[in-house]
């Protein structure tokens, strides 16, 4: 029976790969500055290095390494672009097709080395394609979750397999700590955990300090040299979100919302919810609800996690679960309370949502058909809001965002906008380009643009952040209409070097404001 929940899972991952294909996603704000990087190398910049107009003479350009993400998200796409010749849409759509079976893989020989039945390691895999994380990349490419989504299954599987110190653990620790900062770099606190799992392991029965040492030298070494040139490397060639700290901030969420990750990512919860403490969407429950039912559900968590620890037979599979979940709780906990650049949102916990699963079904499975029926009506309602999630989002991306050059879903401009912009680049080789979104300069193939940040309500910002000075060619910038009178002005105001803006509505929704006349 196991076989047909299989291949009834690979064939919907399939016709989700194909469907994206034809359509292709829209892209996450994050990714979108990784591939503003491919882009850059395409037109001959160094590796990872962000090409852009000068903000003291835009008619330079100035190279900025960029740390705050991880290069994965724009590398594999940047690789079938190079080998099939696919646009970054359609290279984005292979990438999250292939990393969305690979992780199943992964997860499903993970599940399997951790002493589940091939029975309840395919129902696991069910109940998390149930998930609305699981259709995300479908709609929206989110770069690095993607591919740590196909990494860490294997990762995990890894932990599990090598179990006595030898050469073979140290060449897969130097090697795991590489590929998982490629993928993602929040994968350093995931690598912590499972480097914990391994010392613990290989230790039992240790009774003095000096044998846990030694123990710990094998995974812990190649490990430090992994983490050692990570930063040399590339974290400390600028700034990125544990660089940053806004002082410290106790809230009721600080630790709760961590220890809540298990109901908030593997039910789905904080999906459903359009986001408790971070909004996706429209608001559901004001601030303060919010966080009482974050409280609950970390009590919730709490008490499911004691349950799985003190229920599910395998040992391994316990001790796993424990130093995942804890080192999740310590680091997540001190990010929030440093006012890290971290968001709060249930994306960052998924592994602990996976990693929870297969203890979960395995209880349900074992209590009888009652429990059996309730799990299985959880799961459908899940699916019921995820594929509501995936349908209405497909329609957006097949029938109201515009695909560019690019191939990418665009969802800051419409198409009228789009294609004259587009005529707009093809027209002109030395034009400069000034958009609100960082998605939008991939559209640009023949010329240079700006991204800068939308104004916020009350049009606060630091001037010195915004302005570019000097003159270079023909300037178009793109803003909503709504941005009319005194939000334009701020823009316009941004690049003193020109002078005589004229406005041109280029559809219902949107407005170019162009000047190539020296002030």
């Amino acid at each position: 029976m196991h076989k047909v929940f299989l291949a009834a899972i690979s064939l919907i991952a399939i016709a989700l790969g194909v469907a994206v294909y034809i359509t292709p996603a829209a892209l996450f704000p994050d990714p979108s500055w990784g591939f503003q990087v491919m882009r850059s190398m395409e037109f001959g910049g160094g590796f990872n290095m962000l090409v852009k107009p000068d903000a003291a003479d835009i008619s330079k350009n100035t190279a900025d390494f960029l740390t705050w993400w991880s290069p994965g998200q724009y590398l594999l796409p940047y690789l079938f672009k190079i080998v099939f010749g696919l646009n970054t849409g359609k290279a984005m759509a292979v990438v999250t097709t292939l990393c969305t079976v690979t992780g199943l893989l992964g997860l499903y020989a993970f599940f399997k080395k951790a002493g589940f039945t091939p029975m309840i390691s395919a129902l696991s895999l069910l109940f998390i394609i149930c998930q609305q994380a699981f259709f995300s990349p479908y709609i929206f490419y989110n770069g690095g979750e993607v591919l740590l989504f196909a990494f860490f299954g294997w990762f995990l599987y890894g932990c599990m397999a090598f179990d006595k110190p030898g050469l073979k653990l140290a060449i897969f620790v130097l090697l795991a700590g590489w590929l998982g900062f490629i993928c993602k770099s929040s994968f350093i606190w995931m690598y912590a955990a499972g480097l914990l799992f391994m010392w613990i392991r290989m230790s039992e029965g240790q009774r003095t300090v000096k044998s846990w040492v030694l123990k710990g030298l094998w995974p812990g070494v190649p490990a430090v040299i992994s983490v050692a040139c990570i930063y040399l490397f590339y974290l400390s060639k600028g700034s990125n979100p544990s660089s940053e700290s806004g002082g410290l901030k106790l809230a009721w969420e600080t630790f709760s919302f961590p220890l809540a990750s298990p109901l908030l990512s593997g039910f789905s919860a904080d999906d459903l919810f359009n986001g408790l403490i971070y909004h996706n969407d429209a608001v559901l429950f004001s601030h303060q609800w919010a966080v009482i039912i974050v409280l609950l559900l970390a009590i919730l968590s709490v008490i499911l996690v004691r349950y799985i620890l003190t229920k599910v037979p395998y040992q391994n599979y316990r001790l796993m679960l424990l130093v995942v979940y804890a080192v999740s709780v310590v680091f997540f906990g001190v990010a929030y309370l440093r006012q890290m650049a971290i968001s709060y949102e249930a994306r960052h916990f998924r592994l602990i949502g996976l990693l929870v699963t297969p203890g979960l079904v395995h209880l349900f499975w074992h209590a009888g058909r009652v429990y059996q029926i309730t799990l299985g009506a959880v799961a459908l309602l899940i699916a019921f809001f995820s594929v509501s999630f995936y349908i209405e989002g497909y329609q957006r991306l097949h029938h109201e965002n515009p695909h560019g050059p690019s191939g990418i879903a665009q969802q800051f401009i419409d198409k009228e906008a789009l294609d004259y912009i587009t005529r707009l680049d093809q027209t002109h080789s030395n034009a400069l380009f000034v958009f609100t979104s960082p998605d939008l300069g991939l559209e640009i193939m023949h010329n240079r643009f700006i991204t800068l940040q939308p104004l916020n309500g009350d049009i606060s910002i630091n001037f010195d952040e915004y302005v570019h000075k000097g003159h270079s060619g023909p300037l178009y910038i793109l803003l909503p209409s709504k941005y009319i009178g005194v939000r334009a002005s701020v823009f316009l105001k941004c690049f003193p070097g020109y002078k005589a803006f004229t406005l041109k509505e280029v559809s219902d929704e949107y407005v170019v404001y162009s000047s190539n006349t020296y002030r």
